[in-house]
């Protein structure tokens, strides 16, 4: 591991831990890639539970390039930590967690020529579409989130539809901080916190994600409002060289830290 500077004490301190949440799409897409059964995404969520993981993360998408339809139920059946559905709001997708009625669903966007999730939900755009979605899950006690960018037009959307939940999109951060532009990270910590703020005066519970790593997670998991952290590519990646279990060991213990009062 990198050396850090000493920490100081952050206003995080007195709030509650925050969770982490372990996104294991990637474990699946090394699956597909030459077919068969392995590596087992279910037992990558296994092991995430025994280093710490306070729930698992999957995206089923429309075109199955990773996480499958089966390992949706065995995620729900045999492994015991909730189980955090991501998936665009489309009527098949509808169709499916309701059968798995996993814990929670986040409605997030899809297109099929994107490598990843490239920006947030425009919640303030297609609110009429998003009001059935987030009214019907919610009826069927499936807690509803939204992933959107950090931007006030967006996060009084979500509220005024009624999902309990929003979760941040850090990828312009993540950006920033490969950029090394003290002041662009700072602008774009800045929207992230204002958002966040936002979010929880409206009364929402605030999660983040997206590009989130060993150098940039602490200033996100210090905010007090963050509530939970989803988090998988670059943990599946550092699983190759240090192993899955330590890598979400080491996430965790950097969570810990910025919330317990130490930031970098």
């Amino acid at each position: 591991m990198v050396e850090r500077e000493p920490l100081q004490r952050n206003p995080a301190a007195d709030e509650p831990r925050a969770r982490l949440g372990v996104n294991i799409d990637h474990v699946a897409t090394l699956r597909n890639a030459r077919g068969g059964a392995n590596p087992d995404p279910i037992r990558a969520a296994l092991l995430a539970a025994s280093a710490g993981a306070d729930g698992i993360t999957a995206h089923l998408r429309e075109d199955r390039r990773h996480i499958r339809d089966e390992d949706m139920y065995r995620l729900k059946d045999e492994v015991g930590l909730p189980l955090n559905f991501e998936m665009a709001a489309t009527e098949e997708m509808l169709a499916i967690s309701l059968d798995v009625h996993p814990h929670a669903v986040c409605l997030v966007p899809e297109k099929r020529t994107e490598r990843t999730t490239e920006g947030g939900l425009d919640v303030a755009g297609q609110r009429h579409m998003l009001a059935g979605f987030v009214d019907r899950l919610g009826e069927a006690g499936i807690r509803v989130s939204l992933f959107i960018d950090p931007q006030e037009a967006q996060v009084r959307a979500a509220a005024e539809l009624g999902a309990p939940v929003i979760e941040l999109h850090t990828g312009a951060y993540h950006q920033a901080a490969l950029a090394t532009t003290p002041a662009r990270i700072q602008d774009e910590f800045d929207k992230i916190e204002a958002a966040a703020t936002l979010g929880q005066d409206l009364g929402l519970e605030i999660h983040a994600g997206h590009g989130l790593d060993f150098y940039n997670v602490q200033p996100i998991a210090g905010l007090p409002m963050i509530r939970e952290l989803n988090i998988g590519h670059f943990l599946i990646g550092e699983s190759v060289f240090m192993g899955l279990h330590e890598a979400i060991r080491e996430m965790r213990r950097l969570i810990d830290d910025a919330r317990s009062g130490m930031l970098v």
